[in-house]
């Protein structure tokens, strides 16, 4: 009995000591959304098995939009098969409405998973899909957001895997070349999730693509909407 609570004793210091997760600080407020109601019905859980698990959005019923990095399979050194790679359309708790595989997949110009700081401009891929995916698909935004914007983040973070979880009140806190800088709350597994900002008919944009976290405190970065668009267009599939 000793035995066990001195087990016990050490699993709950070692949780206790545990370091926060990636973008999300102590006052994270993130909430579960209605995943059948646009916006949120535009994204898909992205899955690959014994890979890794991330966010889609999409674009057009057979396009998504996501992290590079999470098609590239880090341990064994390549890029992930496009027919290993399932989008999973309004997943929640194990239930889904659609489910297709990746019939192909662009990755942007310039991206190196192997460069000591990766080019997150270029952190973006076009997956085009085998099947059609339900679902509203979103509209990117015209013109990037100025600093102080409203914004929202959601997908499918590390820690709530299994249901969309989103910050809805946080905002954009600054723009860089080809990328936004955010105060949502999202860790890991929200690469390739949406940044949204409204239009001036106060419709939900995809602003940005989430492609990392800031450590020890909420908020990330994003891959504008104009070099999502650059990068439709090159491939022929601008919505």
């Amino acid at each position: 009995m000793a035995r066990h609570h001195r087990t016990l004793l050490a699993l709950s210091l070692l949780l206790v000591g545990a370091a926060p997760l990636p973008g999300v600080g102590p006052d994270a407020a993130r909430h579960g959304v209605d995943i059948n109601a646009p916006p949120w019905s535009a994204l898909a859980r992205l899955q690959i098995p014994g890979v890794s698990r991330c966010t889609a959005v999409l674009v057009a019923p057979r396009t998504a939009l996501t992290a590079a990095h999470c098609l590239w399979e880090r341990r064994l050194g390549h890029w992930t098969p496009a027919a290993s790679i399932h989008l999973l359309s309004r997943y929640a708790a194990g239930g889904f409405a659609a489910h297709a595989l990746a019939a192909k997949y662009r990755i942007g110009p310039g991206f190196d998973p192997l460069a000591a700081s990766p080019n997150r401009a270029a952190d973006i891929a076009v997956v085009t899909l085998a099947a059609p995916l339900g679902g509203t698909p979103l509209a990117l935004a015209a013109a990037p957001p100025a600093p102080g914007t409203p914004a929202m983040l959601g997908g499918y973070n590390q820690d709530r895997a299994e249901v969309i979880d989103a910050d809805t009140a946080c905002h954009i806190t600054g723009r860089g070349p080809g990328l936004l800088l955010h105060d949502c709350a999202g860790t890991r597994g929200t690469s390739g999730g949406p940044l949204l900002t409204r239009d001036a008919s106060g419709t939900w944009r995809l602003a940005g693509l989430q492609v990392a976290a800031f450590g020890g405190r909420s908020g990330g970065v994003a891959v504008a909407a104009s070099v999502l668009q650059d990068m439709l267009e090159h491939n022929g599939l601008a919505p």
